[in-house]
């Protein structure tokens, strides 16, 4: 009844490997040369319809997905989730209708704060604009002026008068400002089960290819326990696991690891797990994994840790951006940012770009007398 809030971590091929150095990550993990840096990650009990309305604890969970940057909508692609939310046989239901139904919540919600501030915005949008009159009432949700801007244009209802909007077009504005403001994945979960196989082109016909991933959470959970209690060597995102020689299996996990090979890894590759991760962050969100440096030539922080720390940085980020990232008082001193693997100097404007390895020189901060 509560969320759930913990830590995930997105990962790609670390600079190391391309500089030929051995790093030691303090922010983040390196394994095998892949870079493991972590995200905050919400876990938010299942809506129930009309939820918009406030039936169970609906407006306590929508005000948590207001917070966040990105949404991974889980749903059960066998099939085996009725009408109500409850387990039922596989087959039997329908995911693409769960998903669009969670979604019209969201909408609702999001028409429902916008229909409650009318006043508001009718007021705001006399002296400035309907975008920003909007999105101040939507500040909540993370809603700025050019995604607003952009959502009144594709739900063409940029040259109606707000005053001539009924719930109806506002629904319809919430629905195409959603992929906006809160980029959302599909997990089509449970891969593993047959009738998965016939809804997941359901899922990717409605919502495209690029927005749904096939996985599996239970061959995940399962592989990560059995690699914690020492039976088997794997690393999330990876095609294969390898027991252990010296592992003593009992004839359940056997079983267990056989049908994950057979279902998943040799179905689908994967568990899709760490890859949903990964496409919510660098693909939805399009974040960029910077490495800032103090040493350009070294590749070290003031106390001779190599590749320290990365920071995942937004799209169009620039060096004083990624100071302002690392600390404050890095960016109110900012002189320059050298690209450490080039050594060429970084103009202020630049755009950072993935796997990006940045020197920040500031001016020196005069001591304080004593």
């Amino acid at each position: 009844k509560e969320p759930n809030v913990g830590t995930a971590y997105v990962c790609d091929v670390c600079v190391c490997k391309e500089l030929g150095v051995k790093d030691n990550p303090l922010n983040s993990t390196c394994i095998d040369g892949w870079r493991y840096v972590p995200v905050k990650i919400i876990d938010v009990p299942g809506l129930i319809k009309d939820a918009w309305m406030g039936r169970g604890l609906g407006n306590q969970f929508l005000s948590v997905i207001g917070q966040a940057d990105a949404l991974i909508h889980v749903v059960d692609a066998s099939g085996s989730i009725d009408a109500d939310g409850k387990i039922t046989q596989p087959g039997s239901g329908n995911p693409v209708q769960d998903a669009i139904d969670i979604e019209m919540e969201i909408y609702r919600w999001i028409a429902e704060i916008i229909e409650r501030n009318r006043p508001f915005i009718i007021r705001e949008a006399s002296s400035s604009s309907l975008e920003e009159a909007i999105a101040k009432s939507l500040s909540g949700v993370k809603a700025n002026p050019l995604q607003v801007f952009q959502a009144l244009e594709k739900s063409e209802l940029k040259d109606i008068p707000f005053a001539k909007w009924d719930l109806n077009k506002t629904i319809k504005f919430a629905a195409f400002l959603l992929p906006l403001i809160k980029p959302t994945l599909i997990v089509a979960n449970k891969m593993d089960i047959l009738t998965s196989e016939n809804y997941l082109p359901m899922l990717t016909e409605h919502y495209g290819r690029s927005l749904v991933a096939a996985c599996s959470a239970e061959a995940e959970l399962v592989l990560r326990r059995a690699e914690k209690m020492g039976l088997l060597q794997y690393t999330p995102g990876q095609e294969k696991f390898r027991i252990k020689e010296n592992a003593i299996l009992t004839p359940k996990q056997q079983g267990a690891l056989k049908y994950i090979e057979t279902r998943v890894m040799a179905k689908w590759m994967n568990t899709g797990i760490q890859q949903a991760l990964n496409t919510v962050v660098f693909k939805l969100l399009k974040s960029n994994m910077v490495y800032p440096v103090s040493d350009e030539l070294k590749y070290t922080d003031h106390h001779g840790n190599v590749l320290p720390d990365v920071h995942l940085m937004p799209e169009g980020s620039t060096p004083i951006d990624l100071a302002r990232n690392v600390h404050t008082r890095l960016a109110e001193n900012y002189i320059l940012a050298i690209d450490a693997k080039t050594g060429i100097r970084l103009p202020k404007d630049y755009n950072l770009r993935h796997k990006d390895v940045v020197k920040i020189m500031t001016r020196p901060v005069a001591k304080q007398p004593k």
